[in-house]
C-alpha cells in the first residue's frame, strides 16, 4: 500500500519569499506536487509543478480540488509605499479580496493546512511594549500604518476561518524584517528612515530574519502540520544606527523634538508618525517557535543585514559614492 504524498499550494510563488520557499520544498523528502500561483513567471524552474499565472483574487478552488491540494502556504501581496496614500489603500483592498478569494477556496476544497505569513508590526511600536513580546501580547497596530493594519485585519479573518472550520489546522507566523541576498532596501526605508532627520535620542535594537531561515521555517511548519501562532525573528539585534552605517543611509541627527516637526515639514515624516519603529523597537520572543518545534536559526540579525549590504547594487553604490566624498 502506498502514502499519498503532500500537495503543497503556495500563493506569491514568484515573489521574495515564495521563491525561496519552493526552492527548499522541491528539496524536501517526502511531498508531492507542488501548486502555485502567482501573475508573474516563475523565478527560477521547479520539478513536479502544476503553475498557474492566476490573481488568487479570483477563484482557485477548482484547481486546489484537481489537484488534491492539502496545504497551503498563503504569501501573496500587494504592498505599496505608505509615501503614496492612494496606492496604500488600493493594496490595502487587494490584500482583503485576495485573502477572502483565499479562505473561499480553502473551505471548498480539502485543505487540510493553511499557513499565513504576518508581520511583527501588529503588536504596534509603543513604549509600553514589553521586552521581549511574545504571542499572546495583545494586537495594537498604529491606526495610521497600512501596512500593519492589513495583517491585523487578516489575522482577524483567519482566526473567524479557523473557528468555522475546525478541519483545518491554521498556522499564523508573525515574522520581522526578512533580509538576504535577494532582498530590497525600500521596506526598511519606509519603517526606519522615512525622512531625512534622524532622532539623535533613539537608537533602539532591530530584529531580521535570513530569508533562508524563514523558508526552512516555512518547510518545517508544512512536514510537521505545525498549528498555531509564532514570532520568527533571528539570533541577535542590529541597532538602528548600525543598520543606517551598512546599508550607507545618511541621516541628520536631531534631537525629536526637532526631528519630527522638520520632517513633517519636508514631507517626509508622515509614515514616521504612523508607526514610529524608529522610536520603539518591537523585539519580539521566539520562545515558542523553539520549544515546539526544536528549530534553531542558522544566521543572526547581524547575518541577514550583512548579506543585503553585500549583495544590494544600491547599497553598493551609495558606499562608492561615500568613499569618493571622503
Amino acid at each position: 500500500m502506498t502514502t499519498q504524498r503532500k500537495v503543497v499550494a503556495v500563493t506569491g510563488a514568484s515573489g521574495y519569499i515564495g521563491a525561496k520557499l519552493l526552492e527548499h520544498l522541491e528539496e524536501t523528502p517526502g511531498l508531492g506536487k507542488l501548486v502555485t500561483f502567482d501573475t508573474r513567471p516563475m523565478a527560477a524552474p521547479i520539478h513536479n509543478i502544476a503553475a498557474f499565472r492566476r490573481d488568487v483574487a479570483t477563484p482557485i478552488e477548482e484547481e486546489l480540488n484537481r489537484h488534491r491540494v492539502g496545504t497551503l502556504a498563503h504569501l501573496a501581496s500587494a504592498h505599496r509605499s505608505a509615501a503614496n496614500r492612494r496606492d496604500a489603500a488600493a493594496a490595502s483592498e487587494r490584500n482583503r479580496l485576495m485573502l477572502e478569494s483565499v479562505l473561499h477556496a480553502c473551505a471548498r476544497a480539502p485543505i487540510e493546512h493553511l499557513i499565513y505569513l504576518s508581520s511583527h508590526t501588529v503588536y504596534g511600536a509603543r513604549p509600553d511594549n514589553p521586552l521581549p513580546i511574545g504571542e499572546d501580547a495583545p494586537l495594537r497596530p498604529a491606526p495610521g500604518f497600512q501596512y500593519a493594519n492589513d495583517h491585523c485585519r487578516a489575522e482577524g479573518m483567519l482566526q473567524a476561518f479557523s473557528q468555522a472550520n475546525p478541519g483545518t489546522k491554521l498556522t499564523i507566523f508573525r515574522c520581522c524584517p526578512v533580509l538576504g541576498t535577494l532582498a530590497g532596501v525600500a521596506l526598511l526605508r519606509e519603517f526606519y528612515f522615512p525622512g531625512g532627520l534622524g532622532q539623535s535620542d533613539y537608537n533602539p535594537p532591530l530584529q531580521f530574519v535570513y530569508d533562508d531561515d524563514l523558508a526552512r521555517v516555512l518547510c518545517l511548519a508544512i512536514t510537521e502540520e505545525l498549528p498555531g501562532v509564532f514570532n520568527v525573528a533571528g539570533n541577535g539585534v542590529v541597532f538602528l544606527r548600525e543598520l543606517a552605517d551598512a546599508l550607507a543611509i545618511r541621516q541628520t541627527l536631531l534631537p525629536s523634538a526637532l526631528a519630527q516637526p522638520l520632517n513633517r515639514l519636508a514631507g517626509g515624516g508622515v509614515a514616521a508618525d504612523a508607526h514610529n519603529l524608529a522610536r520603539w523597537p518591537v523585539i519580539m520572543s521566539a520562545a515558542r517557535l523553539h520549544q515546539t518545534t526544536g528549530y534553531r536559526f542558522r544566521h543572526t540579525a547581524q547575518d541577514a543585514v550583512t548579506a543585503l549590504a553585500n549583495s544590494s547594487d544600491e547599497v553598493q553604490w551609495r558606499l562608492r559614492k561615500r568613499a569618493e566624498i571622503r
